[in-house]
């Protein structure tokens, strides 16, 4: 599983190797920009078949999480830890505090929370080595916990604008075909449910996809075939790639919108897209609702400031269709030029962001 990016790669500032033979610890830790606050991204824990593919895939994704908090308007730059997943049995408690201890060293550079592999108990673990982590149980009244539901809020919110934009509908009679069905995509299959959307899902573990089609009335479809699906909406909320040429071509909806991270395998399946007269929803405008919660609970903000904030991804959304279409640009091209621009003017942030926690 390796994640590809929208655009070319730039550098990042720094680059961490994480190594504790002891604990488990075999990773790395990528600040690709603290233009705009301390680098922030989840923690990736998979199996990759070589050190090659996890360092290139923590590239991507560090600079996809830069993207992605500016186009939210945090004050945070973007990173990513990625570890790989050790052989057999292992002490998971001990893996993460080591993992823990390697974040401290970088004295509040980056702030991790849960990522694909990752969990609450996970940053638990974490907290004992350091104060620079979010996604950990909610206290107070505050943000915390698990950020899924905040992302599956605002691809549904990005959904419905998205739908209006291009088909001049609301979601209700939709068909929308939802690819992966972990905490983001079930939690997207009940609001889309709600909203009257008609569903078919993809999921590889069979329990999981027969318990939401019975919850939701959705048809199943495979993880592969769910491409070749008549529908409306197709909503990749798996792993990244997943839009290459030749899925491109096989696609029958009329607008992607997902919460899968990199969902275009290069920028130019994103103009493939436009030349297929399929909308994309850029993945980092619509599925940034995690983030946000996480910068929320980090920096003190209330459950209020959280909600307004990922309420607004439709919003900001249609700030970028608008955009793409009165300049003449893809819609991927179009998110990428004014998240570069917003990096780009950001001034340099205050001290005291890096010591909210």
């Amino acid at each position: 599983m390796v994640d590809t990016v929208c655009d070319s790669a730039t550098p990042p500032e720094s680059v961490h190797v994480l190594r504790d033979d002891d604990a488990g610890l075999n990773g790395i830790i990528v600040l690709h920009s603290t233009r705009r606050g301390p680098a922030a991204g989840g923690c990736r824990l998979w199996r990759y078949g070589d050190h090659a593919a996890l360092v290139g895939d923590a590239m991507r994704l560090a600079e996809g999480m830069t993207y992605k908090n500016a186009m939210a308007d945090l004050p945070l730059g973007g990173g990513k830890a990625v570890l790989n997943l050790p052989e057999g049995d292992f002490d998971r408690r001990r893996l993460f505090a080591a993992f823990g201890r390697a974040v401290a060293r970088l004295e509040g550079d980056y702030v991790t929370a849960e990522d694909v592999g990752t969990s609450v108990a996970d940053m638990e673990a974490v907290r004992g080595e350091t104060r620079h982590v979010a996604g950990l149980p909610p206290r107070d009244g505050r943000p915390g916990g698990d950020p899924s539901p905040w992302t599956a809020r605002g691809v549904f919110l990005a959904m419905e604008e998205a739908a209006r934009r291009q088909l001049g509908s609301e979601l209700k009679g939709l068909r929308v075909a939802v690819q992966g069905l972990g905490h983001v995509g079930s939690a997207l299959c009940g609001m889309l449910h709600q909203a009257g959307a008609r569903l078919i899902v993809a999921e590889p573990r069979p329990g999981i996809a027969a318990e939401i089609a019975c919850r939701y009335d959705a048809e199943i479809m495979g993880r592969d075939s769910i491409l070749d699906a008549r529908c409306a909406i197709f909503a990749p909320c798996a792993l990244g790639g997943v839009l290459d040429a030749e899925n491109i071509r096989r696609l029958r909806a009329s607008v992607v919108c997902g919460a899968a991270n990199n969902v275009l395998a290069t920028p130019e399946d994103g103009d493939r897209l436009v030349d297929r007269s399929i909308l994309y929803a850029p993945d980092y405008v619509v599925n940034s609702g995690g983030i946000i919660s996480v910068a929320g609970e980090y920096l003190g903000w209330s459950i209020d400031e959280v909600a307004t904030r990922v309420h607004a991804t439709g919003v900001r959304l249609g700030a970028v269709l608008s955009h793409a279409a009165q300049n003449g640009l893809a819609p991927h091209r179009a998110a990428d030029a004014l998240a570069r621009a917003r990096i780009v003017a950001a001034p340099a942030p205050a001290a005291a962001v890096r010591e909210a926690a």
